[in-house]
């Protein structure tokens, strides 16, 4: 829902993998979802040989947000003509942080980036979140150059940082359960 309802009509972007998604989608026209499916394939490989344990809780709940993105597209269209960016900007941080949240609630997430950047920050003795923020910020740049909308830049970083608060919210009120 917030992919579909708030981040596509306003042309905004995420971080990892469904940010590639995303860029995607905006350049060529191709399904988020597929995108979402085909650069987490050579990361799922890989994980089948680090961290089997990632592999199998992330496997389902990449495949499951890969096709409910795609799904639920036509839902683009409620809101196209009425959007408000730094509130879809906002909303769909939320909306997406919620999602990412709920899926770490039971073990499982997207995959992609996060792997990559959990990797990283054990091999160099790193903060991971830190970590995920760079590549997530990494991905959001390079994605408005591609893009080259006005605007894009700044409210992409925002809804990146309501993904990660939310998601960093719903992960404590879990340890506080």
């Amino acid at each position: 829902m917030g992919v579909n309802v708030f981040l596509v009509p306003s042309e905004l972007l995420d971080g990892g993998t469904i940010g590639i998604g995303l860029v995607s989608h905006y350049v060529t026209g191709i399904q988020v979802g597929l995108v979402i499916i085909i650069v987490n394939t050579p990361i799922f490989i890989f994980s089948w040989f680090y961290n089997r344990s990632f592999f199998y809780n992330s496997l389902h709940g990449m495949l499951f947000s890969a096709f409910m993105i795609d799904l639920l597209y036509p839902l683009h269209s409620i809101s196209e003509h009425h959007t408000i960016p730094i509130i879809f900007a906002i909303m769909g941080g939320i909306i997406v942080g919620l999602g990412i949240g709920i899926m770490l609630w039971f073990n499982t997430s997207v995959g992609g980036t996060d792997l990559l950047a959990l990797m990283f920050a054990r091999s160099r003795n790193v903060n991971p979140g830190m970590v995920i923020f760079i590549f997530d910020f990494m991905i959001v740049f390079t994605g408005s150059l591609i893009m080259s909308s006005e605007g894009s830049l700044l409210l992409s970083c925002l809804a990146v940082i309501c993904v990660g608060i939310t998601t960093s919210l719903v992960s404590a009120a879990k340890q506080v359960q």
